[in-house]
Formats: structure tokens, C-alpha cells, sequence
């Protein structure tokens, strides 16, 4: 998402600065120096007795364009003096062309100006609440006003409200999110994305929501509705809720289509206490379930808005335990609803170049990768993410081809292989998908995949040890990168170094009939040692094994060449990766830990090379390999021959 600031004479709107940023603390910074700017200009105009045309200030948000196009102003801006009467004209801020008229704005209740309201709208004034109950930290209110007109299945509203030590821009940005960040504080998140982009303020979404009552009775729920969003002058923000109906978002197979009636969040800033932002969340909810017996079950009905509200407790205990503070709101674009939703958007072209050049230089990457500031996006890429949605679910077509098996009888090492999943002492392949990877898209939306099928096939694994460490381990004779060389194969080789005063090495052996030129993986094999260093990546988990294990070792992706030493060994047919785990401090304090119950563990590891580049993506494994409960006892003194070198 990217927030649009358009500054203009009224006079000759044509005539603009237009200006966008990543995040909304940037553009009102942006926002206040200019008005500062035009302050002091206005009143030197004022001083020497000149009148001056008001400036208007329009903001929005989109995924590239300028999101407030029209002159239309919302119902809470300041209205315009056509005829320059006032010799000190007051700015006017607009936003958007304002909510939609089937959008009732809740949070306007105080408003003295909305005493006259029809009636219908007096149904959704929410001037009388009750306390419900307490819990989690929040106070739970319900409406006491009662609505004849309302199906029986339709709630009462009910709103949460709870204090979170964090900005208002922080947790906006968080509620416009719908990516996976969101299940880590809305429980009621099962999935979501953009249906329709009406203006940089509004849009449509559809939403499908996770409610644990009695599943194998209660069918789930979805929703399709309008999304619309405000900043106030004091700092607030508005979102608002209500469904609507949409060409491209009919009814789900599997799912019940719920009604909001209305519903969003209230963001407003508190006083700072002990140096630390407070805000004020409310967050409201009417909603119809639908069904068929669910307006005859009003313990459904509340226990499913209570876990829809319960989200404001998500949001404060996520802002007080993590560090990862403004992230960009992130919307998966429905692709998977109808084809007619996609097509519209095929060849749809961004027309800001300034626009796609800070999206090129600004790309938000991985947390787990220290080379996250290399990624690079290629000039063409904006059109080529907009005509790949449609693929996006689909697997690479190199995925797909089924390969020339290549024949395992001929390989072998002193680990034993087994597939059983109890078995002990051995080792067996991972399957691909219990490792997340860098998806097509993962520069635009961040996203990760499972990884699938491996490039490359495991055939053997050594396990030695010796009383000085075992180096370029393939050129013993009869090892498996011998025998796969010996018939027209290529082998990268990974020989995990463990110190001690007995030095041991696990010996991972991967095959594949040929690289595939110009493939990353071939440039990973052909070029220098500093490229490779950048690019290898190990991905490891410890599925069994005592939590202070599984959690030393984690499950973070970790380039190996900048954690650890690695040397490698380009020979004819092979490349062998040394990785010298005792050249980390950190590393050999963790495999301390481990080596002293390593009887007791099944490690998964996964090798692959980093992608940098959107032609790069998605990222594949060179292969992934699971070792249960290995005996040190059972590794072998090797006889390697004389290193030439």
C-alpha cells in the first residue's frame, strides 16, 4: 500500500505536487511541513493586505495510484467559500469522496449535528450501551436499544474496548492488514483479500472467519463487505464495516455468507503514561450469522461475536511482545473467487513511474535473511505481478514435470536409510513441504510457500569421525559422489564439521542427472566463493526433542557462509560445502547442548539458495534431510586419500 498526498490551489487543481510513502507516520510528517509552509506564506499575504486562495490538502491510500482523485468532500470537511469573502481562508482537508451512503458512521454518536438523524439511523446510534462483561482486559459493552426491523438472527451490536501501548498509525496499519500477520492477534481470522479497489479509502473484501462452535455441526462463515477508512484531525482513525453484495465475490461452496450490519474500529490516542504512546480501541460488531436455527441459539451468536471482539485483546498483548512495529498494511488480491476479477486486472499498468521507482527501492524482505537488503526487483517486474496473480497457486512447471528417476541401489553410506518413522540411528528424506520458502511474489506481499519437491536427490549419508577434522570428504574413493561422477552425475556435497576432542562429520550427499544452465542453482555450483557465501541458506527444526533443544536450534532460515566458516571445493563433477560449525561461538554453545542428547532428537535440515530477484523466485530446495536419534558410537573412521591440493 502506498499513502497519497496531493496538495493543490483550489483554483487551478490541475496544477499539483503529488507525493506518496510507505507508511502513514511519513506522509503526515510530509503533511505538516507543507501546511507549515503554507501557514507562513498566508500570513505574509495577510500582513501586506493581499488575500490568498485556500490550499486543500486530499490524502489516500492505494496501491499506486492517486487515491483521492475527486472534489467531492467528504461530509466532514470544511465547506468551501466560493466567494473569497474571508480575508484569512482556512485550509480544507478531504478524504476520498467519503464513506459510502449504506456505510453508517457509529463513530460520529457525540455529534450534536446528528440529533436529526432519520430514524432508521437512530437504530445505530450507540448512545446506549451497557456493561456487559469484563474479560481479557477489555470491557464488553452491548446496545440496550431494541430494532424491530432486524431479522432474529441478527445481534445485538456489542463493542470491545481495551488501552494498547502503541501509536494509532501503528495499529491502523495492523487492522488494514489481512496477511499472515493477522492470525498472530485476531482469532477470528481465517483468511482474506481484496475484491474490489474502489478508491484509495474505500474497498470491498472478502473475509472468511474462523468461529470454533461445535465445527462439525456449524457450517463456517464468510463475508463480503465495504471497508472504508478516515484519519481525524485529532489523530484518530475510523474503519468502518458493512456487507454488501459483488459480482465477483458470490457464494462460497462450504460456507455461509454472514451480514454485517455495521461494525469497525474507533482508534484514538490517550495521554502517554511513563513514556510509553496509549490508545483507545473500540472495536464494534452487528452481525447477522445467517443460518438456518442460529436466531433460536443465542449462545452461538455471542460466542461468536465475543471471539470477533476479543481481537483488541490480540492487539494489545501482540504490540507488548513484539518489536516489529510498522509494517505495510498487506492485502492478498482474490484470485481464486472468479476468473472475471482477475482478467479485469490483467495489463493494468502502474502510470506513477516516481510511484514504481520507490517501490523498486523500497521493498519490505524477509526478517530471517541477512541479505534481505539485496533484493532486487527487475524493471518490468509491477506489470509481470499483476499479470501472474492468476498462477499464483499454481506450482512451477518444473514442479510438475514428473523426472527421470535416477536409480538409489548404487549409492550407499555407513548411516543407515530408513523410512519408518520410529526407527532410530538412520536417516530418511524430509518432505519439502515441512519447510516454508520465498514464494513468485514474495517481494510484493512477503509471502512464503511450502517448499515441495526437492532439485536435487539424497542418496547417502556418512557418518564419521576422526581425531582432526575431516576435509573435501569426496574425494575418498567409493563414497556416493564417486559413484554418481563415475556415472555422468553432479553431487553437491554437505559435510557438517562437529569439534570435539573426537572431531565428528555428518556427510549429506545430493545428486542430479545435470544443472540446468543459467538456473540459480548452476550459478550457485559456477561462481565464486563470495556469491556462494551470500546465497547458501540452511533452514533447520527440531520436530522431537526437549524444548530447551527446540528452542536453541529454532526454526529460522540461516545463511550458513555468514554464521559459520564454509569452504568449498569445486571438483569435476561435485561441489563439496565444508561448514565448519566450531568457527561460531554461538553455533558450537548450541551444538553443546545438542551433542549431549543428541540420542533423544529427530532433526529436519533443509540446504537451498537464497533468491534475490523476482526471475530468481519462488526459491526451491536443494534437498532436505531427516536424522533421528543418532548414536556417536556408530560413526566410522574414514579412509580418505591424500588432498592433492
Amino acid at each position: 500500500m502506498v499513502y497519497v498526498l496531493s496538495v493543490y490551489n483550489k483554483k487551478e487543481k490541475y496544477i499539483r505536487i503529488t507525493m506518496a510513502a510507505f507508511n502513514i507516520q511519513e506522509a503526515l510528517i510530509w503533511k505538516e511541513k507543507i501546511e507549515y509552509v503554507i501557514d507562513q506564506h498566508q500570513g505574509s499575504q495577510v500582513a501586506n493586505g493581499n488575500k490568498y486562495i485556500s490550499f486543500e490538502y486530499k490524502s489516500g491510500m492505494d496501491n499506486g495510484r492517486t487515491a483521492s482523485s475527486s472534489d467531492h468532500e467528504s461530509q466532514f470537511s470544511a465547506q468551501e467559500d466560493e466567494d473569497d469573502a474571508h480575508p484569512n481562508l482556512s485550509r480544507r482537508t478531504t478524504i476520498g469522496n467519503g464513506p459510502p451512503e449504506s456505510i453508517f458512521d457509529w463513530t460520529r454518536e457525540l455529534d450534536s449535528d446528528l440529533s436529526n438523524q432519520s430514524n432508521n439511523n437512530q437504530a445505530f446510534s450507540r448512545k446506549h450501551w451497557r456493561l456487559l462483561q469484563c474479560q481479557n482486559g477489555l470491557r464488553i459493552f452491548e446496545e440496550l436499544l431494541e430494532v424491530d426491523y432486524l431479522p432474529r438472527s441478527c445481534s445485538r451490536a456489542m463493542k470491545a474496548v481495551g488501552v494498547v501501548e502503541a501509536t494509532c498509525e501503528e495499529i491502523f496499519e495492523l487492522v488494514m492488514s489481512m496477511d499472515g500477520t493477522r492470525f498472530e492477534w485476531d482469532c477470528s481470522f481465517q483468511y482474506g483479500s481484496l475484491v474490489e479497489e474502489v478508491d484509495g479509502h474505500t474497498a470491498v473484501l472478502y473475509h472468511r472467519l474462523q468461529l470454533d462452535w461445535f465445527p462439525m455441526f456449524v457450517w463456517p462463515r464468510d463475508l463480503c463487505y465495504v471497508r472504508y477508512w478516515r484519519r481525524n484531525d485529532d489523530g484518530s482513525y475510523v474503519v468502518l464495516f458493512r456487507s454488501r453484495e459483488h459480482e465477483n465475490c458470490g457464494p462460497q461452496p462450504g460456507y455461509v455468507r454472514a451480514h454485517i450490519e455495521s461494525g469497525g474500529f474507533n482508534i484514538s490516542p490517550l495521554k502517554p503514561r511513563n513514556g510509553r504512546p496509549r490508545t483507545q480501541v473500540q472495536h464494534l460488531m452487528q452481525i447477522d450469522l445467517k443460518g438456518w436455527g442460529v436466531g433460536y441459539a443465542p449462545s452461538f451468536q455471542q460466542h461468536c461475536l465475543l471471539q470477533v471482539l476479543n481481537s483488541v485483546a490480540g492487539l494489545r498483548e501482540w504490540f507488548s511482545q513484539t518489536d516489529e512495529r510498522n509494517a505495510p498494511p498487506r492485502i492478498p488480491v482474490m484470485v481464486n473467487m472468479s476468473s472475471a476479477s482477475v482478467s479485469s486486472r490483467k495489463g493494468q499498468k502502474l502510470h506513477d513511474s516516481s510511484i514504481n521507482s520507490a517501490n523498486r527501492n523500497s521493498v519490505m524482505m524477509d526478517d530471517y535473511s541477512d541479505e534481505d537488503e539485496e533484493f532486487q526487483i527487475a524493471e518490468a517486474e509491477q506489470e509481470a505481478y499483476q499479470n501472474g496473480l492468476e498462477n499464483d497457486m499454481k506450482k512451477t512447471a518444473v514442479e510438475e514435470e514428473p523426472a527421470d528417476q535416477i536409480d538409489l541401489s548404487c549409492f550407499s553410506g555407513n548411516l543407515r536409510h530408513d523410512d519408518h518413522d520410529k526407527a532410530r540411528d538412520c536417516w530418511k528424506v524430509s518432505d519439502g513441504s515441512n519447510f516454508r520458502v520465498r514464494s513468485k511474489h514474495f517481494c510484493y506481499d512477503k509471502t512464503k510457500i511450502p517448499a515441495g519437491k526437492h532439485l536435487m536427490d539424497l542418496v547417502a549419508v556418512d557418518w564419521f569421525k576422526d581425531t582432526k577434522r575431516m576435509d573435501h570428504v569426496a574425494r575418498r574413493q567409493g563414497c556416493a559422489a564417486q559413484v554418481a561422477s563415475e556415472k555422468g552425475l553432479f553431487s553437491i556435497v554437505f559435510n557438517l564439521q562437529v569439534p570435539g576432542s573426537t572431531h565428528y562429520s555428518m556427510v549429506f550427499y545430493f545428486v542430479t542427472k545435470e544443472l540446468v544452465p543459467g538456473s540459480l542453482l548452476q550459478r550457485f555450483v559456477d561462481g565464486d566463493d563470495e556469491f556462494r557465501t551470500s546465497r547458501l541458506k540452511l533452514i533447520p527444526s527440531v520436530p522431537k526433542g526437549s524444548w530447551i533443544v527446540r528452542q536453541s536450534v529454532g526454526s529460522t532460515p540461516c545463511l550458513l557462509g555468514k554464521a559459520v566458516d564454509c569452504n568449498y571445493i569445486r571438483g569435476p563433477k561435485y561441489l563439496e560445502i565444508d561448514v565448519d560449525i566450531g568457527s561460531s561461538t554461538v553455533a558450537n554453545g548450541v551444538l553443546g547442548l545438542v551433542i549431549g542428547v543428541i540420542t533423544t532428537l529427530v532433526v529436519d535440515m533443509a540446504f537451498l539458495v537464497q533468491a534475490n530477484t523476482t526471475d530468481e523466485l519462488p526459491e526451491r530446495l536443494i534437498g532436505a534431510v531427516r536424522v533421528s536419534h543418532i548414536d556417536l558410537k556408530s560413526a566410522i573412521v574414514p579412509k580418505l586419500e591424500p588432498d592433492p591440493s
